[in-house]
């Protein structure tokens, strides 16, 4: 029987990935209307076999007036998924933020495309 609970938790990460993805994209910045993950604010999801999450994030710029609101958002709306542990969420400007950094569907709402 442990196998089985072994081949099976492996198989719940990329579903629980899919979670906490649907779950950023509930998070935007105040003054932008995109959501943070497809503005490219996201920089790496890990999910781990305890359903632990660590998020690698940045900001549009260190100076963002939502600075300690938007990764505290992030955590809170991961939090809420059932089944999830921990969340941990760090921030960083390594690299810096670009547009470049921004998916299609992003850039084709902010009208640069």
């Amino acid at each position: 029987m442990a196998e089985d609970n072994q081949v099976a938790q492996p198989a719940n990460i990329p579903d629980l990935r899919d979670k906490v993805i649907e779950a950023i994209k509930l998070v935007y910045d105040p003054e932008i209307p995109v959501d943070v993950y497809e503005l490219g604010l996201i920089y790496e999801i890990s999910v781990y076999p305890v359903n632990n999450v660590y998020i690698l994030m940045t900001l549009t710029s260190p100076n963002c007036p939502s600075a300690e609101s938007i990764p505290a958002e992030v955590k809170d709306r991961i939090q809420q998924i059932q089944g999830i542990n921990d969340v941990e969420v760090e921030l960083t400007f390594d690299p810096p933020y670009t547009q470049d950094m921004m998916s299609e569907a992003a850039k084709l709402e902010l009208g640069f495309m």
